[in-house]
Protein backbone atom coordinates (compact mmCIF):
# COMPACT_ATOMS: atom_id res chain seq x y z
CA UNK A 1 0.00 0.00 0.00
CA UNK A 2 1.40 3.40 -0.98
CA UNK A 3 1.63 6.33 1.43
CA UNK A 4 -1.27 8.00 -0.35
CA UNK A 5 -3.40 4.86 -0.05
CA UNK A 6 -2.59 4.66 3.67
CA UNK A 7 -3.59 8.29 4.18
CA UNK A 8 -6.83 7.81 2.23
CA UNK A 9 -7.72 4.68 4.20
CA UNK A 10 -7.34 6.53 7.49
CA UNK A 11 -9.28 9.57 6.28
CA UNK A 12 -12.22 7.35 5.34
CA UNK A 13 -12.49 6.24 8.96
CA UNK A 14 -12.68 9.78 10.35
CA UNK A 15 -15.30 12.46 10.76
CA UNK A 16 -13.79 15.36 8.78
CA UNK A 17 -14.68 19.05 8.89
CA UNK A 18 -13.25 21.68 6.58
CA UNK A 19 -13.16 25.13 8.21
CA UNK A 20 -13.07 27.88 5.59
CA UNK A 21 -14.52 27.85 2.09
CA UNK A 22 -11.78 29.88 0.43
CA UNK A 23 -9.21 28.55 -2.05
CA UNK A 24 -7.41 26.20 0.33
CA UNK A 25 -10.66 24.91 1.86
CA UNK A 26 -12.18 24.17 -1.53
CA UNK A 27 -8.98 22.43 -2.63
CA UNK A 28 -9.32 20.16 0.42
CA UNK A 29 -12.95 19.51 -0.51
CA UNK A 30 -11.97 18.64 -4.10
CA UNK A 31 -9.21 16.30 -2.89
CA UNK A 32 -11.52 14.46 -0.49
CA UNK A 33 -14.28 14.26 -3.11
CA UNK A 34 -11.86 12.78 -5.66
CA UNK A 35 -11.08 9.99 -3.20
CA UNK A 36 -14.70 9.40 -2.14
CA UNK A 37 -14.14 10.72 1.38
CA UNK A 38 -17.12 12.24 3.19
CA UNK A 39 -16.74 15.61 4.92
CA UNK A 40 -18.57 18.74 6.12
CA UNK A 41 -17.78 22.35 5.23
CA UNK A 42 -18.21 25.36 7.51
CA UNK A 43 -17.48 29.08 7.01
CA UNK A 44 -18.49 32.01 9.21
CA UNK A 45 -19.13 34.19 6.15
CA UNK A 46 -22.58 34.26 4.57
CA UNK A 47 -21.80 34.71 0.89
CA UNK A 48 -18.43 33.05 0.41
CA UNK A 49 -19.93 30.28 -1.75
CA UNK A 50 -23.19 29.47 -3.52
CA UNK A 51 -24.82 26.52 -1.69
CA UNK A 52 -26.73 25.39 -4.79
CA UNK A 53 -23.58 25.26 -6.92
CA UNK A 54 -21.76 23.39 -4.16
CA UNK A 55 -24.61 20.86 -3.79
CA UNK A 56 -24.61 20.07 -7.51
CA UNK A 57 -20.87 19.41 -7.64
CA UNK A 58 -20.36 17.80 -4.23
CA UNK A 59 -23.33 15.70 -3.19
CA UNK A 60 -23.89 14.85 0.48
CA UNK A 61 -21.57 17.59 1.81
CA UNK A 62 -23.05 19.17 4.92
CA UNK A 63 -22.62 22.93 4.60
CA UNK A 64 -22.98 25.63 7.25
CA UNK A 65 -22.45 29.32 6.43
CA UNK A 66 -22.71 32.53 8.43
CA UNK A 67 -21.42 31.13 11.74
CA UNK A 68 -19.00 28.64 13.18
CA UNK A 69 -20.95 25.42 13.66
CA UNK A 70 -20.15 24.26 17.20
CA UNK A 71 -21.80 20.86 16.69
CA UNK A 72 -19.70 20.08 13.61
CA UNK A 73 -16.52 21.25 15.35
CA UNK A 74 -17.22 19.14 18.42
CA UNK A 75 -17.99 16.04 16.33
CA UNK A 76 -14.89 16.22 14.12
CA UNK A 77 -12.01 13.78 14.41
CA UNK A 78 -10.04 15.85 11.89
CA UNK A 79 -10.38 19.54 11.09
CA UNK A 80 -8.82 20.86 7.89
CA UNK A 81 -8.45 24.56 8.64
CA UNK A 82 -7.69 27.38 6.24
CA UNK A 83 -4.54 29.40 7.10
CA UNK A 84 -6.45 32.64 7.64
CA UNK A 85 -8.59 31.12 10.41
CA UNK A 86 -7.06 31.14 13.89
CA UNK A 87 -7.73 27.79 15.58
CA UNK A 88 -7.08 29.46 18.94
CA UNK A 89 -9.87 32.00 18.56
CA UNK A 90 -12.40 31.53 21.40
CA UNK A 91 -15.40 30.86 19.16
CA UNK A 92 -13.56 27.88 17.65
CA UNK A 93 -11.07 26.65 20.24
CA UNK A 94 -13.62 25.96 22.97
CA UNK A 95 -15.36 23.39 20.78
CA UNK A 96 -12.27 21.49 19.61
CA UNK A 97 -11.92 18.24 21.52
CA UNK A 98 -8.67 16.97 23.01
CA UNK A 99 -8.57 14.12 20.50
CA UNK A 100 -9.39 16.27 17.47
CA UNK A 101 -6.52 16.83 15.07
CA UNK A 102 -6.29 20.27 13.41
CA UNK A 103 -4.19 20.52 10.26
CA UNK A 104 -4.04 22.49 7.02
CA UNK A 105 -3.90 21.56 3.36
CA UNK A 106 -0.09 21.67 3.25
CA UNK A 107 0.20 19.23 6.15
CA UNK A 108 -2.21 16.85 4.42
CA UNK A 109 -0.11 17.12 1.26
CA UNK A 110 3.14 16.43 3.13
CA UNK A 111 1.77 13.20 4.61
CA UNK A 112 1.90 11.31 1.33
CA UNK A 113 4.41 13.12 -0.92
CA UNK A 114 7.88 11.60 -1.43
CA UNK A 115 8.97 14.04 -4.16
CA UNK A 116 11.73 16.46 -3.03
CA UNK A 117 10.43 19.63 -1.38
CA UNK A 118 12.17 22.97 -0.93
CA UNK A 119 10.41 25.05 1.73
CA UNK A 120 10.87 28.77 2.39
CA UNK A 121 9.47 31.10 5.01
CA UNK A 122 10.33 34.51 6.42
CA UNK A 123 8.66 37.79 7.21
CA UNK A 124 9.83 39.31 3.93
CA UNK A 125 11.18 38.19 0.57
CA UNK A 126 9.80 34.65 0.57
CA UNK A 127 7.55 35.17 -2.46
CA UNK A 128 10.44 36.66 -4.42
CA UNK A 129 12.76 33.77 -3.49
CA UNK A 130 10.37 30.92 -4.29
CA UNK A 131 9.18 32.54 -7.53
CA UNK A 132 12.75 33.20 -8.66
CA UNK A 133 13.74 29.62 -7.76
CA UNK A 134 10.82 28.24 -9.75
CA UNK A 135 11.72 30.53 -12.68
CA UNK A 136 15.30 29.24 -12.66
CA UNK A 137 14.20 25.61 -12.34
CA UNK A 138 11.83 25.88 -15.28
CA UNK A 139 14.55 27.55 -17.36
CA UNK A 140 16.85 24.62 -16.53
CA UNK A 141 14.24 22.20 -17.86
CA UNK A 142 13.04 20.94 -14.47
CA UNK A 143 9.40 20.18 -13.78
CA UNK A 144 8.89 22.29 -10.67
CA UNK A 145 5.62 23.11 -8.91
CA UNK A 146 5.22 26.32 -6.91
CA UNK A 147 2.64 26.32 -4.12
CA UNK A 148 1.82 26.76 -0.46
CA UNK A 149 1.24 30.42 0.34
CA UNK A 150 1.57 31.45 -3.30
CA UNK A 151 -0.17 30.39 -6.50
CA UNK A 152 -2.72 27.60 -6.71
CA UNK A 153 -3.36 25.44 -3.59
CA UNK A 154 -0.83 22.65 -3.43
CA UNK A 155 -3.42 19.83 -3.25
CA UNK A 156 -4.65 20.88 -6.69
CA UNK A 157 -1.15 20.56 -8.19
CA UNK A 158 -0.26 16.96 -7.35
CA UNK A 159 1.40 15.16 -10.26
CA UNK A 160 3.46 12.03 -10.81
CA UNK A 161 6.18 13.67 -12.91
CA UNK A 162 7.26 16.56 -10.65
CA UNK A 163 10.99 16.98 -10.02
CA UNK A 164 10.56 19.28 -7.05
CA UNK A 165 7.84 21.08 -5.11
CA UNK A 166 8.79 24.61 -4.07
CA UNK A 167 6.69 25.75 -1.11
CA UNK A 168 6.31 29.22 0.33
CA UNK A 169 4.99 28.76 3.85
CA UNK A 170 3.43 31.37 6.11
CA UNK A 171 3.48 31.25 9.89
CA UNK A 172 -0.23 30.40 9.77
CA UNK A 173 0.54 27.29 7.67
CA UNK A 174 3.52 26.31 9.81
CA UNK A 175 1.32 26.30 12.93
CA UNK A 176 -0.30 23.06 11.73
CA UNK A 177 2.60 21.37 9.91
CA UNK A 178 4.12 18.20 11.39
CA UNK A 179 5.05 15.99 8.42
CA UNK A 180 7.20 18.30 6.29
CA UNK A 181 10.51 16.67 5.42
CA UNK A 182 12.14 19.19 3.13
CA UNK A 183 15.28 18.57 1.16
CA UNK A 184 16.14 22.16 2.01
CA UNK A 185 14.34 24.58 4.32
CA UNK A 186 14.99 28.29 4.82
CA UNK A 187 13.92 31.05 7.17
CA UNK A 188 14.96 34.24 5.37
CA UNK A 189 14.33 36.73 8.19
CA UNK A 190 12.04 37.42 11.13
CA UNK A 191 10.54 40.81 11.90
CA UNK A 192 7.54 42.24 13.72
CA UNK A 193 4.48 40.82 11.90
CA UNK A 194 1.21 39.02 12.66
CA UNK A 195 1.60 39.68 16.38
CA UNK A 196 -2.14 40.22 16.57
CA UNK A 197 -2.33 36.42 16.17
CA UNK A 198 1.02 35.17 17.49
CA UNK A 199 1.22 37.59 20.47
CA UNK A 200 5.05 37.83 20.77
CA UNK A 201 7.86 37.95 18.24
CA UNK A 202 9.55 35.06 20.08
CA UNK A 203 6.50 32.85 19.53
CA UNK A 204 6.27 34.02 15.91
CA UNK A 205 9.95 33.19 15.32
CA UNK A 206 9.59 29.76 16.92
CA UNK A 207 6.69 28.97 14.58
CA UNK A 208 8.80 30.06 11.60
CA UNK A 209 11.66 27.77 12.69
CA UNK A 210 9.35 24.74 12.62
CA UNK A 211 10.16 24.61 8.92
CA UNK A 212 13.58 23.15 9.77
CA UNK A 213 12.21 20.07 11.55
CA UNK A 214 13.16 16.88 9.67
CA UNK A 215 14.81 18.84 6.82
CA UNK A 216 18.01 17.58 5.20
CA UNK A 217 19.47 21.10 4.95
CA UNK A 218 18.75 24.24 6.98
CA UNK A 219 19.52 27.57 5.30
CA UNK A 220 19.36 30.59 7.58
CA UNK A 221 20.30 34.26 7.70
CA UNK A 222 23.63 34.82 9.42
CA UNK A 223 22.61 38.40 10.18
CA UNK A 224 19.33 37.45 11.90
CA UNK A 225 19.71 35.31 15.03
CA UNK A 226 15.99 34.51 15.11
CA UNK A 227 16.37 32.44 11.91
CA UNK A 228 19.06 30.09 13.23
CA UNK A 229 18.52 26.52 14.35
CA UNK A 230 20.31 24.11 16.66
CA UNK A 231 18.91 21.01 14.97
CA UNK A 232 21.44 18.49 13.74
CA UNK A 233 21.03 18.64 9.97
CA UNK A 234 23.51 20.16 7.49
CA UNK A 235 23.46 23.95 7.70
CA UNK A 236 24.30 26.79 5.33
CA UNK A 237 24.11 30.53 5.85
CA UNK A 238 23.61 33.61 3.73
CA UNK A 239 24.25 37.20 4.72
CA UNK A 240 24.97 40.78 3.77
CA UNK A 241 28.03 42.99 3.56
CA UNK A 242 30.78 42.07 6.07
CA UNK A 243 29.10 38.73 6.79
CA UNK A 244 31.14 35.52 7.03
CA UNK A 245 28.22 33.47 5.65
CA UNK A 246 28.67 30.78 3.00
CA UNK A 247 26.67 32.93 0.58
CA UNK A 248 27.25 36.64 1.11
CA UNK A 249 27.47 40.10 -0.44
CA UNK A 250 30.93 41.57 -0.88
CA UNK A 251 31.99 45.09 -1.80
CA UNK A 252 34.89 45.55 -4.19
CA UNK A 253 35.91 49.12 -5.06
CA UNK A 254 32.44 50.38 -4.23
CA UNK A 255 30.56 47.75 -6.25
CA UNK A 256 28.41 44.99 -4.73
CA UNK A 257 28.95 41.34 -5.69
CA UNK A 258 27.28 38.01 -4.96
CA UNK A 259 29.90 35.90 -3.22
CA UNK A 260 29.47 32.11 -3.13
CA UNK A 261 32.00 30.29 -0.96
CA UNK A 262 34.58 33.03 -1.49
CA UNK A 263 34.06 33.40 -5.24
CA UNK A 264 32.59 36.59 -6.74
CA UNK A 265 30.00 35.09 -9.08
CA UNK A 266 28.10 38.18 -10.26
CA UNK A 267 27.94 41.94 -9.71
CA UNK A 268 24.63 42.89 -8.13
CA UNK A 269 24.23 45.62 -10.75
CA UNK A 270 24.05 42.95 -13.47
CA UNK A 271 20.84 41.53 -11.98
CA UNK A 272 17.42 43.13 -12.53
CA UNK A 273 16.13 43.50 -8.95
CA UNK A 274 17.38 46.63 -7.20
CA UNK A 275 18.67 46.86 -3.66
CA UNK A 276 20.96 44.99 -1.32
CA UNK A 277 17.96 43.20 0.20
CA UNK A 278 17.32 41.64 -3.20
CA UNK A 279 20.97 40.59 -3.25
CA UNK A 280 20.15 38.49 -0.18
CA UNK A 281 17.18 37.02 -2.01
CA UNK A 282 19.44 36.07 -4.95
CA UNK A 283 21.87 34.39 -2.56
CA UNK A 284 19.06 32.35 -1.01
CA UNK A 285 17.96 31.22 -4.48
CA UNK A 286 21.49 30.12 -5.35
CA UNK A 287 21.87 28.22 -2.07
CA UNK A 288 18.53 26.44 -2.44
CA UNK A 289 19.24 25.66 -6.10
CA UNK A 290 22.62 24.22 -5.15
CA UNK A 291 20.86 21.97 -2.62
CA UNK A 292 18.93 20.48 -5.55
CA UNK A 293 22.12 19.88 -7.51
CA UNK A 294 21.76 22.92 -9.77
CA UNK A 295 25.08 24.60 -10.55
CA UNK A 296 25.60 28.28 -9.76
CA UNK A 297 26.99 28.97 -13.23
CA UNK A 298 23.85 27.43 -14.78
CA UNK A 299 21.48 29.43 -12.60
CA UNK A 300 22.98 32.91 -12.97
CA UNK A 301 21.90 33.57 -16.59
CA UNK A 302 18.32 32.74 -15.63
CA UNK A 303 18.39 34.96 -12.54
CA UNK A 304 19.16 37.78 -14.97
CA UNK A 305 15.83 37.17 -16.74
CA UNK A 306 13.74 37.14 -13.54
CA UNK A 307 11.95 40.49 -13.38
CA UNK A 308 10.55 40.13 -9.88
CA UNK A 309 7.05 40.37 -8.45
CA UNK A 310 4.48 43.03 -9.12
CA UNK A 311 4.22 45.48 -6.19
CA UNK A 312 7.56 44.34 -4.74
CA UNK A 313 10.20 47.05 -5.29
CA UNK A 314 8.88 47.46 -8.82
CA UNK A 315 10.18 50.50 -10.71
CA UNK A 316 7.36 52.31 -12.50
CA UNK A 317 7.91 53.76 -15.97
CA UNK A 318 7.66 57.54 -15.79
CA UNK A 319 8.64 60.55 -17.86
CA UNK A 320 9.90 62.83 -15.12
CA UNK A 321 13.40 61.56 -14.33
CA UNK A 322 12.27 60.56 -10.85
CA UNK A 323 12.56 56.91 -9.83
CA UNK A 324 9.13 55.82 -8.56
CA UNK A 325 9.20 52.45 -6.78
CA UNK A 326 6.06 50.45 -5.99
CA UNK A 327 6.71 48.32 -2.90
CA UNK A 328 3.05 48.00 -1.89
CA UNK A 329 3.65 44.38 -0.89
CA UNK A 330 5.70 45.70 2.05
CA UNK A 331 2.89 45.10 4.53
CA UNK A 332 5.03 45.11 7.68
CA UNK A 333 7.80 47.17 9.26
CA UNK A 334 10.53 44.67 8.41
CA UNK A 335 9.74 44.85 4.71
CA UNK A 336 9.97 48.64 4.70
CA UNK A 337 13.25 48.53 6.63
CA UNK A 338 14.64 46.10 4.05
CA UNK A 339 13.51 48.33 1.19
CA UNK A 340 15.03 51.49 2.66
CA UNK A 341 18.30 49.80 3.62
CA UNK A 342 18.49 48.11 0.24
CA UNK A 343 17.68 51.10 -1.95
CA UNK A 344 19.08 54.14 -0.10
CA UNK A 345 22.79 53.28 -0.57
CA UNK A 346 22.28 52.95 -4.33
CA UNK A 347 20.71 56.35 -5.12
CA UNK A 348 23.70 58.63 -4.59
CA UNK A 349 24.49 61.35 -2.05
CA UNK A 350 23.14 64.20 -4.19
CA UNK A 351 19.65 62.74 -4.62
CA UNK A 352 16.88 62.50 -2.07
CA UNK A 353 14.63 59.62 -0.99
CA UNK A 354 10.96 60.29 -0.23
CA UNK A 355 8.86 57.59 1.50
CA UNK A 356 5.10 57.04 1.29
CA UNK A 357 3.89 54.81 4.15
CA UNK A 358 0.84 53.97 6.22
CA UNK A 359 -2.23 51.77 6.49
CA UNK A 360 -3.24 49.23 9.12
CA UNK A 361 -0.16 48.33 11.16
CA UNK A 362 -1.83 45.31 12.85
CA UNK A 363 -0.39 46.35 16.22
CA UNK A 364 3.20 46.65 14.98
CA UNK A 365 5.94 48.71 16.63
CA UNK A 366 7.03 51.42 14.17
CA UNK A 367 9.93 52.72 16.27
CA UNK A 368 12.63 50.84 14.26
CA UNK A 369 11.80 53.17 11.36
CA UNK A 370 12.93 56.29 13.24
CA UNK A 371 16.67 55.71 12.79
CA UNK A 372 16.31 54.93 9.08
CA UNK A 373 14.08 57.94 8.45
CA UNK A 374 16.70 60.17 10.06
CA UNK A 375 19.61 58.57 8.20
CA UNK A 376 18.20 58.13 4.70
CA UNK A 377 14.83 59.80 4.13
CA UNK A 378 14.32 63.42 3.13
CA UNK A 379 10.54 63.44 3.55
CA UNK A 380 7.92 61.03 4.90
CA UNK A 381 4.36 61.11 3.52
CA UNK A 382 1.79 59.17 5.55
CA UNK A 383 -1.79 58.01 5.10
CA UNK A 384 -4.27 55.53 6.50
CA UNK A 385 -5.25 54.22 9.91
CA UNK A 386 -1.78 54.34 11.48
CA UNK A 387 -0.52 57.44 9.66
CA UNK A 388 0.11 59.38 12.87
CA UNK A 389 2.02 56.49 14.47
CA UNK A 390 4.42 56.41 11.53
CA UNK A 391 4.63 60.21 11.40
CA UNK A 392 5.81 60.11 15.03
CA UNK A 393 8.97 58.33 13.87
CA UNK A 394 9.97 61.13 11.50
CA UNK A 395 11.37 64.60 12.17
CA UNK A 396 8.62 65.91 9.89
CA UNK A 397 5.85 64.21 7.97
CA UNK A 398 3.01 65.20 5.69
CA UNK A 399 -0.31 63.45 6.18
CA UNK A 400 -2.58 62.93 3.15
CA UNK A 401 -5.97 61.34 2.60
CA UNK A 402 -5.40 59.24 -0.54
CA UNK A 403 -2.70 57.50 -2.53
CA UNK A 404 -3.28 59.97 -5.36
CA UNK A 405 -2.65 62.90 -3.01
CA UNK A 406 0.48 61.15 -1.75
CA UNK A 407 1.85 60.92 -5.29
CA UNK A 408 1.01 64.55 -6.06
CA UNK A 409 2.69 65.66 -2.83
CA UNK A 410 5.81 63.59 -3.54
CA UNK A 411 5.94 64.98 -7.05
CA UNK A 412 5.92 68.54 -5.70
CA UNK A 413 8.87 67.77 -3.40
CA UNK A 414 11.18 65.98 -5.82
CA UNK A 415 13.29 66.57 -8.91
CA UNK A 416 14.91 64.43 -11.59
CA UNK A 417 17.32 61.98 -9.98
CA UNK A 418 15.33 61.64 -6.76
CA UNK A 419 13.54 58.46 -5.65
CA UNK A 420 10.01 58.08 -4.31
CA UNK A 421 9.33 54.77 -2.55
CA UNK A 422 5.86 53.49 -1.70
CA UNK A 423 6.65 51.07 1.11
CA UNK A 424 3.70 51.19 3.51
CA UNK A 425 4.95 49.06 6.45
CA UNK A 426 1.24 48.29 6.90
CA UNK A 427 -1.58 46.16 5.59
CA UNK A 428 -3.92 47.78 3.09
CA UNK A 429 -7.29 46.69 4.47
CA UNK A 430 -8.17 50.05 6.00
CA UNK A 431 -8.36 51.80 2.59
CA UNK A 432 -8.01 49.22 -0.19
CA UNK A 433 -9.17 45.72 -1.18
CA UNK A 434 -5.58 44.48 -0.92
CA UNK A 435 -1.97 45.54 -1.42
CA UNK A 436 -2.28 44.95 -5.17
CA UNK A 437 -5.03 47.55 -5.54
CA UNK A 438 -2.97 49.99 -3.46
CA UNK A 439 0.06 49.43 -5.67
CA UNK A 440 -1.92 49.73 -8.90
CA UNK A 441 -3.51 53.01 -7.83
CA UNK A 442 -0.05 54.31 -6.97
CA UNK A 443 1.29 53.28 -10.39
CA UNK A 444 -1.72 54.81 -12.14
CA UNK A 445 -1.24 58.10 -10.29
CA UNK A 446 2.45 58.20 -11.20
CA UNK A 447 1.75 57.61 -14.87
CA UNK A 448 -0.77 60.45 -14.94
CA UNK A 449 1.88 62.94 -13.86
CA UNK A 450 3.36 65.37 -16.34
CA UNK A 451 7.06 65.05 -17.09
CA UNK A 452 9.65 67.20 -15.36
CA UNK A 453 12.47 66.41 -17.80
CA UNK A 454 12.62 65.92 -21.53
Amino acid sequence: MTKLQQVIARLKQQSILILGAGLSGLSCLEFLHAHQIKCALNDSRDNVIDPEVLAKKYKNVELTLGRWDSALIEAADLILISPGIDPNSPEIAKYIGNQTEVIGDVELFCRFIDTPIVAVTGSNGKSTVVTALAHVGEALGKNVVLGGNVGAPILSQISDDVDCYILELSSFQLETIKSLRAKAAAVLNVSDDHLDRHQTIENYAAIKRRIYENSELALFNADDARTSTVLGQKQLTFGGVNSTANYRISVVEGDYFLNVAGEMVAPLASLPLAGIHNGLNYLAVLALGNSLGWQTSEMLPHLQTFKGLTHRCQVIDSRDGITWINDSKATNVGATIAAIEGIAPTIGDKNQLVIIAGGDGKGADFSPLAKLFKQYVEQVIVLGKDASAIADQAKSAIQVDSIEEAVETANSLTNAGDTVLLSPACASIDMFRNYAQRGQLFADAVQRLGGKVA
